[in-house]
């Protein structure tokens, strides 16, 4: 346990630390791409991606707490190793992506299988210091991938659709992980952050197909988001000797 609690805090460090390798970064470029003359709608406001610098942070803030006052905790120690490879990748993946959008998306999508495979096994405690930041990074994450999955699709022409008709096929990608994810485990930082996504999205398309869509989907998680954690606090079990609110 001791070893993970360790680990998970320098990948962090080290997650943290990897836009310096790669400064100004500001996503794929098109001429990664055959097929790609302009950027996706798919795509949210470029204001959207300071989300990272809160996500670094917490994460550090996670997995200190984490070593100093829970390395030996079973419940943290069953989101380590999921989170101690997804972060892992993460600090590799700005090079990556600098050289082949192909590899980053597939990493990106291992990025996210395993921080969704951390968020599931968090602890009803500790929430603030534990599922709020996980949760933050893999709502996060989810968007990104589906944005990464589009980017791919459209910058090299696959069919069966065109640049708009991906980019309504990601969205509805996107949502679809986000009901499953919050029917397994509610959290209220990973809702948040999908709905950040989406609503960028809408602020840089406008009133388009993609833009109406977007804040239409940033509504629907929303509210199953706090719907779901309504519904948990509810399913409590009420302390012995108190009757039900009136």
């Amino acid at each position: 346990m001791k070893i993970k609690a360790v680990l998970l805090l320098v990948v962090a460090l080290a997650f943290a630390a990897s836009p310096l390798m790669v400064p100004g970064f500001g996503g794929y470029e098109p001429s990664q791409f055959p097929a790609l003359e302009q950027d996706p709608p798919i795509l949210p406001a470029g204001y959207a991606f300071a989300l990272w610098g809160v996500i670094y942070l917490w994460l550090i803030v996670m997995a200190g707490f984490g070593l100093i006052r829970r390395d030996l905790d079973a419940e943290w120690d069953a989101t380590r190793l999921p989170l101690i490879i997804s972060i892992g990748i993460g600090s590799v993946w700005l090079p990556v992506a600098l050289v082949s959008p192909l590899w980053a998306t597939v990493l990106i999508w291992a990025m996210l299988a395993a921080a969704l495979a951390g968020l599931i096994r968090t602890p009803q405690r500790d929430l603030w210091l534990l599922r709020a930041p996980v949760g933050l990074y893999a709502g996060w994450l989810t968007a990104a991938s589906c944005v990464s999955l589009g980017t791919l699709l459209i910058g090299f022409a696959i069919p069966p659709f065109g640049p708009v008709g991906w980019s309504v096929a990601m969205l509805a990608l996107a949502l679809a992980i986000t009901v499953v994810l919050l029917r397994a485990r509610p959290s209220l930082m990973y809702g948040a952050a999908v709905v950040w996504a989406l609503i960028a999205v809408t602020v840089r398309d406008g009133a388009t197909l993609v833009g109406m869509l977007a804040v239409g989907a940033a509504v629907l998680v929303a509210a199953l988001t706090l719907l779901r954690l309504r519904s948990l606090r509810s399913s409590r079990p009420r302390p012995a000797g108190r009757s039900a609110p009136r």
